[in-house]
């Protein structure tokens, strides 16, 4: 195996020089905004916004809805967002009529929201079809492999679980 112990450092570059001894921080975050700005422009044509997205997403996912305080958790911990930020995005979706509360303090996803999520799920579908171009399946798996293990390398296991997506209710159902 090798390793990139006597590699020199560098700084980042345009050219594949001394790719192993350039900055992953660097890299990792260019990635991040470069592809979230695509993301969030793709879904921008369908007037919805990555947090709106994502709660309808999450919503749609756990049979019987989610509480507005299981989508701040678990899209808070996950996505970086404010619980605000998360709330805006819920009262947006059910003042379009694509959410609404139920009497159990549950939200869940109307019928005209599963039609938009569709639509919008289609949309989602190219966006990953084109940050995906020519890169192998194998390529990808190897390249979150990789990150996987740089997460676990500096000790922060707990951001690997899947479970950290779900939220709790809905993983003691299970």
């Amino acid at each position: 195996m090798t390793t990139t112990q006597n590699t020199q450092l560098t700084t980042p570059r345009s050219d594949d020089g001394n790719l192993a001894g350039q900055p992953i921080g660097y890299w990792s975050y260019a990635t991040h905004k470069a592809v979230i700005r695509h993301i969030r422009g793709a879904l921008a044509t369908q007037d919805v916004t990555q947090p709106q997205w994502w709660v309808l997403n999450r919503t749609i996912a756990v049979e019987g809805g989610l509480s507005r305080e299981e989508l701040r958790e678990v899209l808070t911990a996950n996505l970086d967002h404010r619980p605000e930020e998360i709330d805006q995005s819920l009262d947006s979706l059910v003042a379009r009529g694509w959410v609404a509360a139920g009497e159990n303090g549950l939200y869940v996803v109307t019928e005209t929201g599963r039609e938009a999520k569709d639509r919008i799920f289609e949309v989602v579908k190219k966006v990953r079809a084109e940050i995906h171009a020519g890169i192998t399946d194998e390529e990808y798996a190897a390249a979150l492999t990789v990150m996987r293990r740089m997460i676990s390398n500096v000790g922060a296991d707990e951001l690997l679980s899947p479970e950290r997506w779900v939220p709790k209710r809905a993983t003691e159902l299970r």
